[in-house]
């Protein structure tokens, strides 16, 4: 997030979209609630599913899956059309306005309805309230990134936020909600093909030489690969062994049944994590991991805060910390790990992390610091950009339009969207270990609209098959005019009905993310 989750709360005015806060991010949505309640903050949704929050929004652009940037391009078109962007902002700060402004220009309100479906009344009024408001702050999840243009659709947001002012302002900002609780400080640290800890490229000459030096050991400068291209790899025999934490690829990646068959094709598959999984059924080892109860160290959540973990008990059995278990297995190949506790490994971080510099145990023993943080007596950064981007100018991107991989057709003739619940989570490795959440929402369904389900002869709770290109899977139908006609939903966290049987394995060209959101399926009654 390049502003902070307090600020939700106080803002003038948040767009949310491809993101279902209340039942992904519940905290977070709690902000957002009392924000609209208490202190008279607008809301604006973008969604294709009537999720929870547009009980709460001022106006809801209920949008054909897929379909984002020439929502968003129809927005800013009615923006700088009537002239509302900020001027003062876009020529002192930014720059590449012109080529923006001529792609947008054939983004019409009309235009955009004929595409995406939303009125073009709604779609002028929603320009209006977010480009008028003297605050705005953009909300997204994985609802935007999960498709083949999810890049462009993450760059199209930046544009809509630079074109007014909102970027580098309290309240405002781009704020990517993240999917689990440590994910951006394993993105942070490194764990990404593309780049050492901060965000250092493994291709810079520079950044080599320092982590170089750093470890002690020679080093690659060629970037390694994403987990798609991994499976992929594996499928060719390129890539022999692949070492898995805390993953559940055979329920949360894209078309099972290729990626089973990839996975196959390795002579080792090792996979470490805290319960038997999908996965581990598949591994010629298993390690088993402590849980983070379990264990000391930190965690960087979601507005880039560190925060300390702190063990309370005791891991069951053989289990360990994920850092002594790398440590042990690194030292065993021949490159010593003597690490004697995670704060030493946390001081080494400060050392080679630029944005972690200036934090210590001892500044975040009772409250977290957010990055960048780069010296000691630094109080840590509320929102990024503030005087000036990373870059120097911000850049506006001219992105087109472009339809997802597979859109509906007379075999296929419905909309697949994937997504999570409430009372599950992931792939319910913990979850569905648990009575409470088990009791709650026992099995996978399939929300289908009324009017769908009249025409295909569904009842409530009858079992239906959803077949698409890869495969097919059943459930009981749930009758709902949370999914618009031509759109059905489906949640990915039970085996017993893998969706991801289904979904397609189509990459985002540059972050190499598949197109979970969208997928062409049928449904019949089983």
């Amino acid at each position: 997030m390049t502003n902070s989750i307090e600020e939700l709360e106080f803002t003038d005015l948040i767009l949310a979209t491809g993101t279902n806060t209340t039942e992904n991010h519940p905290v977070i949505s709690s902000f957002i609630k009392r924000g609209i309640r208490q202190q008279g903050v607008k809301l604006i949704v973008i969604d294709p599913r009537e999720i929870d929050l547009v009980k709460y929004a001022d106006i809801w652009l209920c949008q054909k899956p897929g379909t984002d940037v020439a929502v968003l391009n129809g927005l800013m078109n009615v923006i700088i059309s009537e002239n509302l962007y900020a001027k003062d902002y876009v020529s002192e700060r930014t720059e590449n306005f012109d080529a923006l402004k001529a792609v947008v220009s054939k983004y019409t309100p009309e235009y955009v309805e004929k595409i995406s479906g939303v009125p073009a009344e709604d779609l002028k009024k929603a320009a209006r309230m977010y480009a008028k408001a003297k605050r705005a702050s953009v909300v997204y999840a994985m609802g935007i990134t999960q498709h083949i243009t999810g890049t462009d659709n993450v760059k199209s947001i930046a544009n809509l936020s630079m074109l007014c002012g909102n970027v580098g302002i309290e309240g405002g900002g781009v704020n990517p909600l993240r999917g689990q609780n440590n994910v951006q400080g394993a993105c942070d640290m490194g764990g990404l093909p593309n780049v050492y800890p901060a965000y250092q490229q493994v291709a810079s000459e520079d950044a080599h030489k320092k982590f170089e030096a750093a470890w002690g050991a020679k080093l690659s400068t060629k970037p390694g690969l994403t987990l798609m291209e991994m499976m992929a790899a594996a499928g060719k025999g390129d890539i022999k062994a692949i070492y898995i934490m805390g993953e559940n690829p055979l329920l949360s990646d894209p078309d099972l049944k290729h990626v089973e068959k990839e996975l196959r094709n390795l002579e080792l598959l090792i996979v470490q994590d805290i319960f038997p999984t999908e996965t581990t059924k598949l591994a010629d080892v298993v390690l088993p991991a402590a849980s983070f109860a379990e264990k000391e160290g930190t965690f960087s959540n979601t507005e880039r805060r560190v925060q300390r973990v702190r063990k309370i008990v005791d891991a069951p059995g053989e289990a360990k910390a994920d850092w002594e278990i790398i440590s042990d297995i690194s030292t065993k190949m021949g490159y010593p790990m003597k690490y004697a506790s995670a704060e030493e490994i946390f001081d080494e971080i400060i050392k080679v992390t630029p944005s972690y510099a200036g934090m210590t145990y001892e500044r975040i023993e009772e409250e977290g610091l957010q990055w960048p943080c780069p010296t000691a007596d630094h109080p840590g950064t509320k929102f990024l950009h503030k005087d000036r981007f990373s870059r120097g100018l911000g850049l506006f991107h001219a992105v087109e339009y472009i339809p997802p991989a597979e859109l509906p057709d007379k075999e296929y003739p419905l909309f697949l969207s994937t997504g999570r619940v409430l009372y599950q989570y992931h792939t319910g490795t913990m979850t569905r270990r648990a009575a409470g959440p088990s009791e709650r929402y026992p099995e996978s369904l399939v929300e289908i609209n009324p009017l769908d389900a009249e025409k295909l002869g569904v009842k409530e709770g009858q079992l239906v098959k959803v077949k698409s290109r890869r495969g097919a899977v059943e459930a009981k139908a749930y009758i709902t005019t949370k999914s618009t006609p031509g759109t059905i939903f489906m949640n990915f966290h039970f085996t017993e009905t893998a969706v991801n049987l289904l979904t397609n394995p189509a990459l985002d060209p540059t972050g190499k993310i598949p197109e979970y959101k969208v997928c062409a399926v049928k449904l019949e009654t089983a």
